[in-house]
């Protein structure tokens, strides 16, 4: 893409931005882990508080904000985008109160799979064969993480687990490509994630409430893992995503973010002492094997 920034500074971004999103998974179980009871409530709980602190973050940015062309008819796939923020949020974390960190990483970072085949409907981008030979290789590799853990016996409903880290990654692959939208159609990155974040916390800040949750008081722990969460993994990693998509294939941004599940357990083997089995590491192994392939066929195109 014309204009485009050098390839170092992507790769960098991207590489940083995924490092930050692999922790939020660990700050999440930190928390569930802090109170008697993690269910659905408090998980809307974990998501509203994170997404509200880090629209609070981007506040500067609103000032870029003009309701005017171009920006106009880039602000439905803004709020579109935080729509999917909200659902991908909402879902995935009340997973990790069923299912493994392991699980839940990797099923939620199916989105190569979501994100190559709505942009090859939606904008008729067809990926080459050596793409989708990289995401049948990389999504193999997650198939043997998922069944590596499930040998632990982690999660107390796995299967539900599952299924709700499933519609995450059908919602993360739609905001994806929505937020790409918007930049191309004139929207900042710092506009775009304002709103989009905006977006997000508005939805799902009075969704505790109606669960009967409470934000206040929660164990201090709780409110630390959420300011680490709003920071490093949405701001930092999340917006540096973002920020990729609008000169990468948003399949090869979706692609970089299956070394989330890879970072997810190394921090969980470290801090909770989750130790992978055999099927994890050789898991890792095939599914890098499968980003490497998936990348270098986008750029033989």
């Amino acid at each position: 893409m014309s204009g485009s920034p050098p390839v170092w500074k992507l790769s960098s971004l991207l590489i940083t931005g995924v490092l930050a999103i692999a922790t939020a998974s660990i700050f999440i179980r930190i928390a569930f882990r802090a109170v008697p009871q993690a269910g659905v409530g408090f998980s809307l709980v974990l998501a509203a508080s994170r997404l509200t602190i880090a629209a609070l973050c981007l506040l500067p940015a609103w000032r870029q904000v003009r309701l005017a062309q171009p920006y106009f008819q880039a602000l439905p796939y803004a709020l579109g985008a935080g729509t999917c923020l909200a659902v991908h949020f909402g879902t995935w974390i009340t997973s990790l109160a069923y299912t493994s960190i392991a699980a839940s990483t990797v099923i939620v970072t199916t989105n190569p799979v979501w994100v190559a085949l709505l942009s090859w409907w939606l904008w008729r981008e067809q990926p080459s064969r050596r793409t989708l030979l990289g995401i049948g290789i990389a999504l193999s590799g997650g198939i043997l993480i998922t069944l590596g853990d499930a040998h632990g016996g982690a999660g107390s409903h796995p299967l539900f687990g599952d299924a709700l880290a499933l519609v995450g990654a059908w919602m993360a692959s739609l905001y994806f490509l929505l937020g790409r939208e918007a930049q191309r159609r004139g929207l900042s990155i710092g506009s775009y994630a304002a709103i989009a974040y905006t977006t997000a916390a508005l939805l799902l800040l009075p969704l505790p409430l109606l669960a009967n949750t409470a934000y206040w008081p929660q164990p201090p722990i709780v409110y630390i893992c959420i300011i680490l969460m709003a920071i490093l993994s949405q701001v930092i990693g999340h917006t540096s995503c973002n920020w990729a998509v609008r000169w990468i294939s948003p399949t090869v941004v979706a692609l970089a973010l299956l070394l989330e599940p890879v970072g997810a357990s190394l921090l969980a083997w470290m801090i909770f002492q989750e130790v992978p089995g055999p099927l994890v590491f050789i898991g890792a192994m095939i599914l890098l094997l499968g980003i490497a392939i998936a990348i270098l066929g986008q750029h033989s195109e």
